[in-house]
């Protein structure tokens, strides 16, 4: 069975069931901060995968995503900048 949603939905989906309401961005950006340097690494591969496969529907969604993305790899800069 393959899960068709992508990261943000399956990551809302995630957030929901654990404390009952969506993560904003700036939520999962910081819960991306606590990934460790090997899992930031697929999961920002993973996430550019679904964004170039284009199905982010509507033009806001996508917005979210490019957004989401660019935060990610900011901390990610940041964190491989400081050796962590």
């Amino acid at each position: 069975m393959t899960d068709e949603r992508d990261y943000l939905e399956r990551t809302d989906s995630i957030w929901q069931k654990a404390g009952g309401e969506a993560a904003s961005l700036d939520e999962l950006a910081n819960a991306f901060a606590l990934y460790g340097p090997e899992k930031r690494i697929a999961a920002l591969d993973q996430f550019d995968a679904e964004l170039s496969g284009g199905r982010s529907g509507s033009l806001r969604r996508h917005h979210e995503l490019h957004s989401l993305r660019r935060k990610m790899g900011g901390i990610h800069s940041a964190l491989m900048k400081a050796n962590r």
